[in-house]
């Protein structure tokens, strides 16, 4: 049998692993500013909350889906996205009662979608999102736009573009259908299946199909910023306005409609422009969702998101060659000789631990030298060096592996000279 990891999947190492750790604890300070708090879904939830929540016209819902039955002939589905199963949570558990409102959350976790697998992209992948619900003011949906962008130039990435869009009301969406269904329809049989299927299901996807997107009839659709009511044009310019008070720059690209059907009013992504970055240059998406609480049982409650996938994120920071901050490994590397001193090396490596300290030391009896090879490349902050001579006169040796300043510490008081030296 050949051990192999499953195509679309990747193990992250301890070293990739640190990386991810640092970018998810940047993600938790920036939502913690901005008041955003942490829920957590269930990884597969029943195939219906996906259909009806992402839309059964996506690709997503008819190609992507990783779908099964239980022992118990139900129809279930692997979270392919963020925002359905968080709105079904919602409504579920009644938070639309909560007197905090707008309910304001955030996740991080994975997801799975069959799809092909590219750099930067997996079928198992780990998204991280925000959703506020129970809010239709504009400075929400600039709040929301606002936390995505301070994520990414928190974690150091520069070359960002952020494109924004409004597919309007109900009214502004039903006028634009009407006028796209007459724009597409004499020669839609020019267009792939899925298009000629969502000609009168869903005809606004069309601007979203991958595979005619350079077909004339594509540059010359009619714009929904020309169908827009006055309503919803006062709304749209509102965001913008705010997201140009925040200095935050932006593209209005009428054509940006996003792969959910769930979607409407404000629309928008953020991508890179990083040199090598490759084709796909989108890093988020996001938009507000009015009317899926409903779609779900609950009241009628606006919602706004957005979810960011942290493959891409780690992409993006590895064609603009950032380097990370990363915190040291471990506080203290200790190095123990002979066995009396590898004996009481135990008591002590649990005293720095159980005082708030990360220790190691070694298990294979190297030399010293290795050693300190290994504490090197654990970029151990300090090294303690123990040896008989050092334990008959009831010392221990600490270095600093930045500055090489040595001093002796009392054994006896080891603890707090420690803390005294350290903290």
């Amino acid at each position: 049998m050949k051990v192999q990891i499953p195509r679309g999947t990747q193990d992250i190492l301890p070293e990739q692993a640190k990386v991810w750790q640092w970018i998810e604890e940047k993600m938790r300070e920036v939502t913690k500013q901005y008041h955003y708090k942490e829920i957590r879904t269930p990884i597969f939830e029943h195939t219906d909350i996906f259909a009806r929540g992402v839309g059964d016209t996506t690709d997503i819902v008819q190609k992507e889906m990783y779908s099964f039955q239980d022992r118990g002939g139900r129809d279930l589905t692997l979270r392919p996205e963020g925002t359905a199963a968080v709105v079904r949570s919602f409504v579920e558990n009644k938070m639309y009662g909560d007197p905090n409102q707008p309910v304001k959350l955030y996740y991080v976790g994975p997801m799975f979608r069959y799809e092909r697998p590219q750099s930067g992209r997996y079928r198992q992948f780990v998204q991280f999102g925000v959703e506020a619900l129970g809010s239709q003011d504009p400075a929400i949906d600039a709040e929301v736009i606002g936390l995505a962008m301070d994520i990414y130039k928190q974690v150091g990435l520069k070359n960002l573009n952020l494109v924004i869009n409004s597919l309007g009301d109900k009214e502004s969406r039903a006028n634009h259908r009407e006028a796209l269904i007459q724009h597409f329809q004499p020669r839609i049989d020019e267009f792939c299946k899925d298009c000629q299927n969502r000609l009168e299901k869903n005809p606004l996807r069309i601007l979203d199909c991958k595979v005619d997107r350079d077909h004339e009839l594509m540059k010359t659709a009619p714009s929904i910023l020309d169908y827009l009511n006055d309503e919803s044009k006062v709304y749209f310019e509102k965001v913008c306005q705010y997201l140009t008070d925040l200095g935050i720059e932006y593209t209005i690209d009428p054509k940006l409609v996003r792969g959910l059907d769930y979607y409407n009013a404000t629309t928008f992504e953020i991508m890179s422009s990083a040199a090598g970055f490759g084709a796909i240059t989108t890093l988020c998406g996001g938009g507000r969702y009015n009317g899926l609480v409903e779609e779900f049982g609950g009241p009628e409650t606006p919602g706004i998101g957005f979810a960011l996938s942290i493959e891409r994120l780690i992409a993006a920071l590895e064609a603009e060659n950032v380097q990370l901050n990363l915190p040291h490994e471990i506080d203290f590397y200790l190095i123990a000789l002979g066995d009396r001193a590898k004996d009481y090396s135990v008591k002590l490596l649990n005293d720095l631990r159980h005082n708030g300290f990360s220790a190691d030391r070694d298990y294979t009896n190297r030399k010293m030298k290795a050693q300190l090879k290994s504490a090197d490349r654990l970029s151990a902050k300090y090294v303690l060096i123990l040896g008989e001579d050092e334990l008959d006169q009831g010392i221990i040796q600490m270095k600093n592996m930045q500055t090489s300043e040595q001093k002796e510490i009392h054994l006896q008081s080891f603890i707090e000279e420690i803390k005294q030296l350290v903290i």
